[in-house]
């Protein structure tokens, strides 16, 4: 049921955003509608594996490596120090350190890049 403006006779424009989507499951249609903030949303984008970011907001209190540094799996990175805790951040692929986008001391926040690698 839409609401009817009294004026010209047009459906509300709450009406008029709603979107329906069919698909099947197991041989089943279905029929959904989809909201608004739904179609909205943020889309997922794959993370990029050449580019390490915060994954809390903290303190970058130790870097043991420099820039054009070639690192293996395993080799650490950093200390990121949060809430109290001191987070040791380690590479997760082999590869050669392009840029360091932090120093010593400072304060980042989440999904900052930190570090950014030419990956081998």
């Amino acid at each position: 049921m839409t609401k009817q403006n009294t004026k010209n006779g047009t459906a509300s424009a709450a009406a008029k955003r709603q979107v329906t989507d069919r698909f099947v499951v197991e041989f089943r249609k279905y029929t959904t509608e989809l909201s608004q903030k739904f179609l909205e949303r943020k889309p997922w984008v794959p993370s990029d594996e050449s580019k390490v970011l915060s994954f809390i907001p903290g303190t970058i209190t130790k870097i043991y490596v420099k820039e054009g540094d070639h690192v293996e799996e395993g080799t650490p990175l950093m200390i990121l120090e949060a809430m109290k805790m001191k987070n040791t951040v380690y590479v997760e692929r082999p590869g050669t350190i392009l840029k360091i986008n932090v120093s010593e001391g400072e304060r980042v926040p989440k999904s900052k890049v930190i570090f950014e690698f030419d990956l081998d």
